[in-house]
């Protein structure tokens, strides 16, 4: 593989697959309040929050996490001004104390936190105004667009466009070239990143499967339908979203800016090598190829949009696993656009605890991609919106997602506003 492809490649797994505690976008709402307080030196009198409707429609129903299951935006703003340290970033309500919870009571009662919808038509807006201080993070989780005192800029341009994997970089991505990458690696290069992604995830999987929270769909699936390996794939990936989504704090490693679609990328592929004895490289091979696949899917449809992204990582779930069988390009294509054409459609309507539900979907898609390539079963061109060739069936999601379905965003919100 061509030397600069092969850094690309890496670079775009080492910047995509990062630890987060909680959903992204409260934990994001959280670093901009953390940097505005960092940056006035105090706790502000005053509060305003500006954001686009998808941060709305994904903070709304999602518990924050070290806030004693308070949820919403003004909890996410609130607990970062409070007790969040904007160096950590996505954990940035890591270091809680216990005694900050009657801190954060007296800032929400204390506080004027007033709320708008940003006119902004990127999907990923936060604006954060306390007293003189402006803090403005765009386009993705980290992405620092403004910081400004007084009206005077106290940043350039955001070092997150340095840091993480640019568009053009992620445009690098076919199916064809994460399979040559995958065979190719040097298990080195990507263990660090993996063996974090494998420990973190698996962890809050097994904890969503002991414990109690939200609507318990991994439990459910576990007790309804047994311990087949491929029920156990679902149910585990389900389980950790159960957790994360209902006020665990244990950190996951996401996938395309989401921790359910890193759970959904690496918990079933994790399984399955586990239940046919794969050893560790063929585990980080096909691990790689799982994230890979989710990521390229992802960067197609943007950051956030109406088309559930547990889809994407799913269909990656999917040719990871077919890896581990030995499935290489033709049978990877296969199984992606296999599952695409299953499930692609799925809505985005927020974060809450039906996203285990979807995430189980998502695998059995996935699994069921993968069993119709194992079958030389498939899909073609014409049958709906599958077109000939993988990576025209994947541009053609994308534009669904992304063109196709604004229409479909904008009604989600509004329905959900009237609960």
């Amino acid at each position: 593989m061509d030397t600069l492809l092969y850094k690309a490649y890496l670079s775009i797994l080492s910047n995509e697959l990062k630890p987060a505690m909680g959903c992204t976008e409260p934990i994001a709402v959280a670093y901009a309040g953390a940097l505005a307080r960092q940056t006035l030196g105090h706790l502000p009198s005053a509060v305003s929050l500006c954001v686009s409707g998808n941060i709305i429609k994904n903070v709304k129903s999602v518990v924050v996490p070290h806030t004693g299951g308070r949820k919403g935006l003004k909890t996410a703003v609130a607990a970062g001004l409070v007790f969040g340290d904007a160096t950590k970033e996505l954990e940035v309500l890591s270091c809680a104390s216990p005694s900050d919870l009657s801190a954060l009571d007296q800032a929400l009662s204390s506080i004027p936190i007033t709320i708008s919808t940003s006119p902004s038509p990127d999907p990923f807006d936060i604006q954060v105004t306390a007293d003189e201080v402006f803090v403005r993070i765009l386009h993705t989780h980290t992405h620092i667009a403004a910081l400004q005192k007084n009206g005077k800029d106290l940043i350039p341009p955001s070092p997150e466009e340095t840091r993480d994997a640019p568009a053009d970089m992620k445009n690098l991505l076919t199916v064809d070239r994460i399979v040559e990458f995958a065979d190719a690696v040097d298990i080195a290069d990507v263990q660090p990143v993996l063996d974090t992604q494998i420990r973190l995830n698996t962890a809050i999987s097994q904890e969503g499967m002991s414990g109690r929270y939200g609507a318990g769909i991994g439990r459910i699936l576990l007790r309804s339908y047994g311990s087949s390996v491929q029920n156990r794939a679902k149910a585990y990936a389900a389980a950790g979203s159960d957790a994360r989504m209902n006020g665990c704090e244990m950190p996951v490693v996401i996938n395309s800016g989401s921790g359910n679609q890193g759970l959904t990328a690496s918990i079933p592929v994790i399984i399955y090598a586990k239940e046919i004895g794969a050893s560790d490289s063929d585990l980080y091979r096909a691990l790689v190829v799982s994230n890979l696949v989710a990521i390229h899917l992802k960067s197609g449809i943007g950051t956030l949009s109406a088309y559930c992204g547990a889809t994407s990582a799913g269909a990656g779930a999917g040719a990871g696993i077919t890896y581990l069988y030995g499935g290489r390009y033709h049978e990877i294509a296969h199984t992606i656009v296999n599952t695409l054409a299953i499930n692609s459609g799925m809505i985005c309507d927020g974060a809450k605890s039906s996203c285990a539900a979807k995430i189980a979907s998502a695998v059995e898609a996935g699994l069921l991609g993968m069993q119709m390539s194992k079958a030389d079963s498939q899909f073609y061109g014409g049958d709906g919106i599958v077109v000939k060739g993988v990576e025209n069936t994947i541009h053609a999601v994308s534009e669904l997602a992304r063109e196709g379905m604004k229409e479909t965003d904008v009604e989600i919100l509004h329905l959900m506003m009237q609960t």
